[in-house]
């Protein structure tokens, strides 16, 4: 039986879609195939009495037509910050070995269904000031979003739009530049999201 485990914090998501990405509403990819880079930065989680606190992790994801109907391929990335216990724990809660809804998001890269190219562990920087949310990863990624400001001046929300947190500012990116694995992107002035994310095992 799986550790009890919960993690709560800001998801943050970039990709090549116009804003806002209709992925998430069932759509297809404005650019006919997903390129996106998300991360998650945990403010507080635990793994059984393994504590997460500040850590984050990341994922570039690649799918060519439709993110519910083509195969997805996708690079872990995990924070360096992490000791050898707290490393094991992301791994296993993040490639879905752990249950709660990261396993129905892995279910998309298993074998057979996608592919994991790889998992790292690197030196990940989040950065949250005002509207702007970034994640940096030397030599492999930079990506830095902004929120789209309402007619009230407020920011543009999503509620119960995305499985990966239940409310979420639609932005757009300044930036996302990737560079590994298979790929090589350069995007900006595209569609983003961030907003809080609380999970826990089943």
């Amino acid at each position: 039986m799986s550790e009890k485990w919960s993690l709560a914090g800001t998801f943050v998501e970039a990709c090549n879609c116009d804003v806002a990405c209709p992925c998430i509403f069932g759509g297809s990819p404005t650019a006919g195939e997903c390129k996106a880079f998300v991360g998650w930065h945990i403010d507080k989680g635990n793994y059984a009495d393994v504590a997460l606190n500040g850590l984050n992790v990341a994922l570039a994801v690649y799918t060519p037509g439709d993110m519910d109907k083509t195969e997805w391929k996708v690079a872990l990335y995990y924070d360096d910050k992490a000791s050898e216990a707290q490393k094991n724990a992301l791994m296993r809660i993040f490639t879905g070995q752990a249950g709660g809804w990261l396993a129905r998001l892995a279910e998309a890269w298993k074998p057979g269904s996608g592919e994991l190219l790889g998992a790292k562990s690197v030196g990940i920087e989040y950065h949250a000031e005002g509207k702007r949310r970034s994640l940096k990863i030397a030599d492999v990624v930079e990506s830095e979003i902004e929120a789209i400001i309402g007619v009230d001046g407020t920011d543009v929300t999503l509620v119960n739009a995305h499985p990966a947190a239940s409310a979420l500012a639609v932005a757009k990116s300044k930036k996302l530049s990737y560079h590994d694995c298979l790929w090589q992107w350069e995007i900006s002035e595209k569609s983003g999201f961030f907003g809080p994310f609380v999970y826990q095992s089943d």
